[in-house]
């Protein structure tokens, strides 16, 4: 509950990013709040307690429903931060803005819903309540007032939205090699399907398929996958800021243990980096590999989509 409370301290600041102004605001007070969103977000994947306290004015007051106990000023509020932080720190934030209303052109209040989820954790969904005022053209917030919702089960294709953007044909082509993946929605969208080939010149050097969905036990995104060679493997995906990241651990053909960390970055509706890190062999570690730019088939240049 201590941890949970703690994030509500943080969805405000995540969500007026993307809220609308109404006749009493101007571009530059939305410009402003935008560039603080912006900072914090920075802050927060950076878990730096002391940057994060100083988005909330200097009279800043948040009550915590578990307890009821009042953290008042940035010093308190930068307390909790940071034991939050150090209780739970690979936490992940989703928010949704219900309304945004500016009461005068100092003073908004914003009200939404935000969804924690964490590894190996059940995720939780809280509204909320934020005030946010204008001081020396600098805009802080200055209550938050959160209670705790339950979360609904939806089915398994809507879990799998926000990886929507991986459908299509994909192509990354390097001096040595290419690699060519297709992603595709299974019947209901309850599952991705996502086969890829790597070939050497002409001669493909391997092939294998991924089932990406949503596992209702454990709360997470995980994959299973299968290669020509015999080898075989299970991902779980993780949202983290701008990036998947999938811990995947695999057994090859010859019995010999692998793990890596993959890490997916859309850049645009036609391109993404892919790279691996953290990566093992039987318990020795390897070298990580470079990012690669993996481009849309449909956009990719003429030499490079021809390349199969």
């Amino acid at each position: 509950m201590f941890y949970r409370s703690f994030l509500s301290l943080t969805f405000c600041l995540l969500a007026c990013g993307v809220a609308a102004a109404d006749e009493s605001t101007t571009a530059e007070d939305v410009g402003r709040i935008e560039a603080e969103v912006a900072d914090y977000v920075d802050a927060f994947n950076a878990k730096d307690a002391a940057a994060l306290a100083k988005h909330w004015s200097d009279t800043g007051a948040y009550i915590r429903p578990a307890d009821g106990v009042r953290i008042v000023g940035r010093n308190a509020i930068e307390k909790e931060f940071q034991a939050a932080f150090t209780e739970r720190p690979d936490a992940v934030l989703a928010v949704k803005i219900d309304t945004i209303r500016f009461v005068t052109s100092d003073v908004a209040i914003e009200e939404g819903v935000a969804v924690v989820t964490s590894p190996d954790v059940a995720p939780s969904r809280t509204g909320y309540a934020a005030v946010h005022v204008k001081r020396d053209g600098q805009w802080r917030v200055d209550s938050i007032r959160e209670a705790d919702l339950a979360v609904t089960e939806e089915p398994a294709g809507n879990r799998l939205a926000e990886l929507a953007w991986l459908v299509g044909d994909w192509i990354d082509q390097s001096e040595t090699a290419t690699v060519e993946t297709s992603v595709t929605w299974t019947k209901n969208r309850t599952f991705l399907s996502y086969a890829f080939k790597v070939s050497v010149g002409e001669q493909s050097e391997l092939e294998g398929t991924q089932v990406l969905g949503w596992d209702p036990a454990q709360k997470t995104i995980r994959s299973w996958m299968f290669d020509s060679d015999g080898g075989f493997g299970e991902g779980v995906w993780t949202h983290r800021g701008d990036r998947w990241e999938v811990k995947l651990r695999q057994v090859l053909a010859d019995g010999r243990k692998a793990s890596s960390t993959n890490s997916y970055v859309p850049i645009d509706e036609n391109t993404f980096k892919w790279q691996t890190t953290n990566r093992e062999l039987d318990g020795e570690s390897l070298p990580d590999v470079e990012p690669v730019t993996v481009v849309r088939k449909s956009a990719a240049p003429r030499s490079t989509a021809a390349a199969k």
